[in-house]
Formats: C-alpha cells, structure tokens, sequence
C-alpha cells in the first residue's frame, strides 16, 4: 500500500511509550523493555552504563602491496593502477590497526577511504571483493540509490554496518575490521537546483559522513520489533541488557561510481591542456582518462558535499576494458564466467572444448554491449542456452567452442544434434547385430537382422530412450517358442528379420507358422 507523504513517522519515544502500554496491557509488570533508544548512549540497563568488552581481536595481517596486487593479477584483468593503489592503501589501513591492537587507540592516523572512478564492468567490485576474501574480513555491499535520510522511506545507512556483524557470524570485533563498499555513489550528488529538502543526496551524504568518521552504531534499532523483543526477553531472564555496539574507527568505506560529467568538469578546470597526450600521433583522450586528475573541487561541484569528499581522500581511477582484456578475461582470470559453463556440461558428463576463436568471439560481442565484464554473462548465457537444455538428453559428450558457434548457435546446434543421431542410429544398428547374434546362439535358432529391420529397431530405442535389449526382447518375446516349432515341422534353420517383421512381429509369426504347416499339409 502505498505511503501517505504527508505519514508522520514515529520517533523512538513515541515507539517506546506504545510497546510499554502494549506489553502493559498483555503481561502486566512482568516484563520490561531493555533497549529501545536509537543511539547507544539511551541504553537501558539494570546496571546502567554497564558495558562487556572483550579483548581485541588478532587479526593476522602481513601482506606487502606487492602480494596484494599479485593475487588481484589472478581474477583481475588490467587496472594495474587502480590494483597499486589499492594494495597500498589496504596495507597502510590494516598495518594500522595492528600497530593500535597493540600500542592502543592511535589518533595521528586518517583513514584513508576510497572512492573509485571508472565505467560500469571494469572490476570496481571485483577488486574489493577479492581483496576482503584475501585478507578474511566480512565484506559488506550496496547501492546508494536505497538510502535515504533517516525518516524518509527507503534504507538507513547504519544498517551496512550492522550487515558487517551479520556476514562476520555475530563476531563484533571481526565486523569492526570490515570493509563496507557502496555502489552508484554518484547518483547520490546533490543537484544544484533542488528547491526542499534532500531527501535521497545531502542526507544520505551526511549520514554516512558520520560513519566513514567514527561513531558506535547500535545493532539494536528502535525500528525494528524482532530486536526489540529479543532485548525484553534478555532483560525478563538476565535482569538486564547488554548494549550490543559496533565501532566504526577501523572500517573501511569504499564508494564508486560511473561518474558521468565529472570529466567535464574535470576538463573545464584543466582549460586547454592536453593532460599528457601529443595533439598529434594519438587519439583524443576519453572522458575516463581525465578522472587521475580529480581533485575534491571536482567532487564539490559535480555535487558532494566538501565535509563528506574530504573523508575520501583516496581516488582509484579503472579504465575501460578492450575486446583483448575481456578476452583475457575468459582465458585467464581464476573467476572467468566461462569456467561456469565448463563446470555445467561437465555435471551432464559433456566437455566443453574451448579455443581461442571462439573465447575471442564471445569477447567481441560483449564489448559491443559496452558494459564491461558483465556483457559477458549476457553472451555466453545467450551462446550456451540452447546447449544446456538438448545436449544432456542426447548422446553428445564433446563439444568445441568455435567462433561459428558463438556466431550461429542454433545452426550449429542443430547440426551437432542431427550428426550425433545419425552416429549413434549406426552404432546402435551394429549393436543390435550383435544382439541377434547373442539371441541365435542362446535359442540354438539362427535369425539373420536385415540392414533396414536393425535401422527401425535403432530408431525405436533412440525414440523411447529404451535399452536396446529391453526394445530387442519386448518385440521378439514369443519367438523363441514359435520358431523352435516352426523349426521341428519343417527343415528351416534361418529365419530373416525383416522391417514388416519389426513393425508387426506376433503377425510375422504367425503367417511363418500357418506357412509351414499348411506346406507339411
């Protein structure tokens, strides 16, 4: 149901006074709410002010930049400036908080949060995905765009920090070593002509300028019920409630975004410079090639509010993939998207056969999406769809990743599925000579298989998806008794199998018994 703008959304006062009446009314005094502030501070305990702390976590942590960008070589392709600067940063972050694990809380050093510059598929969330699995901290990710300013619909920024607790198992101390990374930032920038309130930019910008800064977020949120009753409960058999808190000093922010426009602005500042490429000799730099050169004006201007760019003093600037990088891609990276699809024909005991031509062609039509590295997905998804459902029901076991396959997919698959039908018919013809055979010397009857009559049984077994003995055995059930009395009335030792003997074969028997009696007559 949609929501009244004009709704008055209740404050945690408010909130509180309706469930004390609430369980008031339900239990009487027998219970009471422990926690219902929305900052750590309103707290309610029996032993007020009371706080468990436990010890510091030991995080193992000794990593050069050089190891960190090496192991971002194995599943990223290109950006090696954005891995340099990566791999600095998250060495100068994490060799900071050691050295406070030990010597206490260190206040010379500014956290160096990140924002990342670069289009859409480069590797942003690649990147620091993959370093958080490198280094063993929980990993948090969002899109901007959910958030709004507290009171307003939509996501609270503080409930990144809480997921962090979430995807670190309940362990506190592990969620305060996070890294929390947020998507479409720039979608985020507030307009220069908004007339109001803000509602989806400076708020936002605002509230997460209070985390990337340092504060303590509550894992219990006056808005929401089920920790709410967790915390009477807790108060009901404990006498009291711990105040449940995550620090925000040694997590990490890490925001991206495609940026578009802020090269203009980038390039009107720059006026007339060439920033670095001949006016002769090489192409007219790219919108992408000005973000090295983004200063915290640029952010300014293009929307960012000064107090909330100045928590970001770290830029990473990623470069727009080339049909050769997507290829390496699929080739090399450890993560390669097409290492998925080996993985499903390889569970239908089919392998798929990869070559260059082939990998190269996918990557070419992925760069014409112009998404990056996600095209990728898209055009092997399209490529392999197909396959995926008819080849497991057919005798097909190898299949070779050409260029023409990528081009003509269906073709090619119907190609592939009329040869190998035509090569499993003839193999299923020859063994079902041998079956004949098998059948002769078993009965001591000798029955000859036409060439045709073999080729209608093969097709009838491929269609029912029968075994080939079962098909042998349901059609000539009877004739073992039949023959053998054809056998002992008269002299016939062979008998043909013949296409009118396969498509009826109870008449074709009785037509050769009435035969040979009525020669005996």
């Amino acid at each position: 149901m949609p929501i009244n703008s004009g709704t008055k959304w209740p404050n945690p006062d408010e909130l509180r006074k309706d469930m004390e009446e609430f369980f008031s009314k339900k239990y009487g005094d027998k219970v009471k709410l422990g926690v219902l502030g929305a900052e750590p501070d309103q707290a309610l305990t029996a032993d007020e002010g009371t706080e468990t702390k436990n010890a510091p976590l030991d995080l193992q942590f000794d990593y050069l930049p050089r190891d960190i960008k090496k192991y971002l070589d194995r599943f990223v392709v290109k950006q090696d400036a954005a891995k340099k600067v990566l791999a600095t940063t998250i060495c100068d972050h994490y060799n900071h908080i050691k050295r406070c694990s030990v010597k206490g809380p260190c206040k010379e050093y500014s956290k160096q949060n990140i924002i990342m510059l670069g289009p859409t598929g480069v590797g942003k969330t690649y990147l620091v995905r993959t370093i958080a699995d490198l280094i063993g901290v929980p990993f948090v990710k969002a899109d901007a765009t959910k958030f709004s300013e507290t009171g307003y619909v939509g996501g609270d920024v503080e409930d990144l920090v809480r997921e962090l607790v979430h995807k670190a198992d309940g362990n506190i101390q592990l969620a305060e070593y996070g890294i929390i990374y947020l998507d479409e930032i720039d979608k985020i920038a507030t307009p220069t002509n908004i007339l109001g309130r803000d509602v989806s930019g400076g708020g936002v910008q605002r509230g997460l300028l209070k985390l990337m800064e340092e504060t303590e977020v509550s894992l219990r949120t006056p808005f929401d019920l089920t920790s709410q009753l967790q915390a009477a409960m807790e108060f009901q058999s404990k006498g009291k409630v711990a105040r449940s808190v995550i620090n925000t000093r040694h997590i990490l922010f890490i925001v991206s975004g495609a940026f578009n426009g802020l090269a203009d602005i980038i390039r009107r500042r720059l006026g007339a410079k060439t920033i670095g490429f001949s006016s002769t000799g090489r192409s007219a730099p790219r919108d992408e090639d000005y973000f090295q050169y983004a200063k915290s004006n640029d952010f300014i201007e293009y929307g960012f509010e000064s107090e909330f760019v100045g928590r970001l003093p770290v830029v990473v600037s990623c470069h727009e993939l080339g049909v050769d990088d997507l290829f390496q891609i699929l080739k090399n990276s450890e993560g390669s998207i097409i290492r998925q699809y080996v993985n499903a024909f390889e569970a239908y005991g089919i392998d798929l056969a990869l070559t260059d031509a082939g990998l190269y062609r996918i990557a070419q039509k992925a760069y014409e999406d112009h998404t990056g590295a996600r095209s990728l997905v898209g055009v092997c998804e399209r490529t392999f769809r197909e396959y995926k459902y008819s080849l497991p029901h057919s005798p097909v076991k190898c299949l070779e990743l050409t260029e023409r396959l990528v081009n003509q997919p269906d073709e090619v698959l119907e190609e592939i599925l009329r040869d190998a039908k035509a090569a499993r018919l003839e193999e299923m013809t020859l063994e079902f000579h041998s079956i004949a055979e098998e059948w002769s010397k078993k009965n001591g009857i000798q029955i000859h298989l036409r060439p045709e009559a073999a080729r209608m049984l093969s097709r009838k077994a491929l269609e029912r998806g029968d075994k080939l003995e079962d098909i042998f055995s349901e059609i000539f059930k009877d004739y073992e008794h039949g023959l053998n009395l054809i056998r002992r009335m008269g002299s016939a030792q062979q008998f043909e199998i013949t296409e009118d003997v396969v498509r009826d074969p109870r008449a074709a028997l009785d037509q050769w018994i009435r035969s040979y009696y009525v020669s005996r007559q």
